[in-house]
């Protein structure tokens, strides 16, 4: 499944989900798509306007593929529990945001963090998403789990505790 969500933002994001939608039609992968405040009506997907808090994560869990905004909560969701977002940053030249600020930060992120997938022309979003799985090959989520390393810590402190040298 590839989950599209463009978040709660009030202008419209139709240059991402009509281009998603048209692309459902052709491919043999359920879209599922969170549309917002966008004024284009999916016809060949699952959508709806907002989801839970729940359904939300649940449909980032169970996504082959999650494209998002550049809104970071959006595209931060699938690097927390381990997925490569392939993000697509609103833009002001198409009214999808007051300025640029998505974009710009977006290709910081991807630049120097490597975490994320970033397109900004929404045609090259097949071409990604075939090769998906080796575009991701040997990229990092960039999060570092506390709770690793504090478990291997905490594991370390207690196996010390009980050798006695």
């Amino acid at each position: 499944m590839i989950f599209v969500t463009v978040g709660t933002h009030e202008q419209p994001f139709d240059r991402l989900i009509e281009y998603m939608d048209k692309l459902a039609a052709t491919i043999e992968e359920d879209v599922v798509i969170q549309s917002g405040f966008s004024t284009y009506v999916p016809q060949n997907c699952t959508w709806k306007k907002l989801f839970s808090y729940t359904e939300m994560n649940t449909n980032v869990e169970q996504a082959r593929v999650v494209i998002t905004h550049g809104g970071p909560s959006s595209f931060i969701a699938p690097l927390q529990i381990g997925k490569i977002p392939i993000v697509v940053p609103r833009r002001k030249e198409f009214n999808e945001h007051v300025n640029d600020h998505q974009l710009n930060f977006c290709r910081e992120v991807a630049k120097r963090q490597k975490c994320i997938i970033e397109v900004e022309d929404v045609k090259e979003l097949k071409r990604i998403i075939e090769k998906y799985d080796e575009i991701i090959m040997g990229m990092k989520n960039g999060l570092k789990s506390n709770n690793e390393k504090f478990c291997r810590e905490l594991a370390e402190m207690v196996r010390k505790m009980f050798i006695m040298d």
